[in-house]
């Protein structure tokens, strides 16, 4: 099969086109012809190095799949072959960035029946991260305030209509020019972050979701109750004296993504891809991702 498999640590030139041997399911696992993987910051974080150099080289990248199941282990009690399916592939694993992948049953689910293979692998990584930090972890409800920066990104975006769903009252920090686009997804107070500092119009929120870090983070706590929350999905734990900071890392999940896939299929989630770049020109998508001006998220069409 045709895969791309980053040979080295370094730039997006370490990222090479080549055939590599299929993959073999195991018991558990589901081998996946892949129509579609999405491209996530963690990727080029992994090429550059930036989370460690413990990948065996050369490696695939990618952990957003879409495809159809090509044959199943003989653990496998769920899918069957033919089934369309999304998911999110451990990282620890080769990648998504290929023809084929074998997969844990658990960590894919049945695709949503409203969206094609392109819209379905713009969503794993990016609405688990969003469920697991503003569920799991801030225990988000109905009429709740939320502070979601980065509104208009990968996580964001979605972040914001899961939030919407459950009844909460949503604040997001964006760009000036992608304002329009995220009041368009739903949120109730739009806040272009080159115009006006946040922390000068927000206060007394139940949950900020960290998509930023930096000084972005340190500023956020100012905002919150006393009794909320902070939920970071970049850098490490922190301690405040009036607030709670948490980290979350997102894992693979396929029963939360068949809640999530209920959400898509009602209508309350939809899936924004800017760019579909075929899976040859896997490089350029990291250049776009690196250049953090990304809106929604950025796909690899696998022919």
């Amino acid at each position: 099969m045709k895969a791309i498999r980053m040979h080295a640590y370094g730039g997006a030139d370490v990222l090479k086109y080549e055939d590599v041997p299929l993959p073999q399911p195991a018991a558990d696992e589901v081998l996946i012809r892949i129509y579609a993987a999405g491209v996530n910051p963690v990727d080029w974080k992994i090429r550059e190095g930036y989370v460690g150099k413990t990948f065996k080289l050369p490696h695939i990248l990618g952990a957003d799949v879409a495809g159809v199941v090509e044959s199943v282990g003989d653990a496998v009690q769920r899918l069957k072959p033919g089934d369309e399916v999304y998911g999110y592939a451990s990282l620890r694993r080769e990648g998504t960035y290929a023809e084929y992948i074998a997969a844990k049953e658990s960590e894919v689910t049945l695709k949503p029946k409203s969206i094609d293979f392109i819209q379905a692998a713009a969503l794993p990584v990016a609405a688990l991260t969003s469920w697991q930090a503003i569920f799991d972890t801030a225990h988000l409800e109905a009429g709740q305030k939320i502070l979601i920066h980065a509104a208009s990104g990968g996580v964001g975006s979605i972040a914001v209509q899961l939030a919407k769903a459950k009844g909460a009252h949503v604040i997001g920090t964006t760009s000036t020019r992608n304002t329009e686009f995220i009041r368009k997804l739903g949120v109730d107070e739009a806040i272009d972050y080159q115009a006006t500092p946040f922390e000068d119009v927000v206060r007394d929120l139940d949950v900020v979701l960290d998509t930023i870090g930096g000084e972005t983070r340190s500023r956020s706590l100012k905002v919150l109750k006393p009794d909320g929350i902070l939920v970071s999905i970049v850098g490490s734990p922190s301690e405040s004296a009036s607030v709670r900071v948490a980290v979350t890392h997102v894992q693979p999940n396929a029963a939360q993504l068949a809640e999530i896939t209920t959400l898509i299929d009602s209508g309350q989630v939809k899936p924004h891809v800017e760019t579909i770049l075929p899976l040859s020109e896997a490089a350029q998508a990291h250049q776009l991702s690196q250049s953090g001006r990304t809106r929604g998220k950025i796909v690899l069409r696998v022919d």
